[in-house]
């Protein structure tokens, strides 16, 4: 295993994982972590999905760094965390099922041979077995929010590919959102006091998106302040720079949800 991410493990195929993680249940912040791509694990009995195993180490396959940051920030800021266990080829836990990109068949322009064709059942088995599954765990999660009476602030930690069909991408870490601002608009202020920092609003993608799933399913639609953080992924595809850089956002979110805390119900 060298510093970089994204090596592709033997045992990454040697066994049917859980399909979620879930990190520090007992955690006292009023913070909610999810990484819905957090690793490039495929169940054995979908082999690479006919893929040279070497492309399951790109970012079509999982969200370089992000499981990194996020275990790091749940640890640093004492709160619970749910990551994906399955990566995101096998089926997509921040798309709307039935969506085109849920099962791709084809991601950056690489065909998933095996995802092609598929029929209603397997299709229905995917989300049986690894999607509901994911998000069940974060509904608990809410659910122990909602036992001793917080409204949490719910994160998803992402990571992008610095470059995409031939644009190089200039901002470091994008902030999405749909309509609630609590979270994202203080933040958006906080990291853009950084000197080096390159601050992206709905960038490089927009969380007014119809086909994301996770901050509408599990925040908007349930009127809890939501935020997705997009992180570069050259600046932590080592875990140095995962390390710095959960440093960095940690300590913004921790501060503005101090700052803006405690939070109420409110649908926008």
């Amino acid at each position: 295993m060298t510093d970089a991410y994204g090596q592709v493990d033997a045992d990454a195929f040697a066994a049917d994982l859980s399909p979620f993680e879930t990190l520090n249940e007992a955690g006292t912040a009023d913070i909610l972590l999810v990484c819905d791509h957090a690793c490039n694990v495929l169940p054995v009995t979908y082999g690479t999905l006919g893929l040279d195993p070497e492309l399951l180490s790109r970012h079509i396959a999982f969200d370089i760094g992000a499981a990194d940051i996020t275990r790091r920030m749940s640890k640093a800021l004492d709160a619970p965390a749910v990551l994906s266990g399955y990566s995101r080829l096998l089926i997509d836990c921040n798309r709307q099922p039935g969506h085109v990109t849920s099962i791709p068949e084809i991601s950056d322009g690489i065909e998933i041979p095996d995802n092609r064709g598929l029929d209603a059942a397997e299709v229905e088995h995917r989300q049986a077995r690894y999607f509901r599954p994911f998000h069940g765990a974060v509904d608990a999660a809410l659910k122990g929010f909602v036992a001793r009476g917080v409204v949490p602030a719910y994160v998803a930690v992402h990571s992008f590919t610095p470059i995409m069909h031939g644009y190089e991408r200039p901002w470091h870490v994008g902030i999405l959102w749909n309509r609630d601002p609590r979270l994202a608009q203080p933040l958006i202020e906080a990291l853009s006091e950084w000197p080096d920092v390159v601050v992206g609003e709905n960038q490089p993608y927009s969380g007014r998106d119809s086909q994301g799933y996770s901050i509408h399913a599990h925040g908007g639609d349930r009127g809890i302040p939501n935020v997705l953080i997009e992180v570069r992924q050259d600046l932590v595809d080592t875990r140095h720079g995962a390390e710095l850089w959960a440093a960095r956002i940690g300590q913004t979110v921790a501060a503005v949800v101090r700052q803006e805390g405690p939070f109420e119900i409110e649908h926008y």
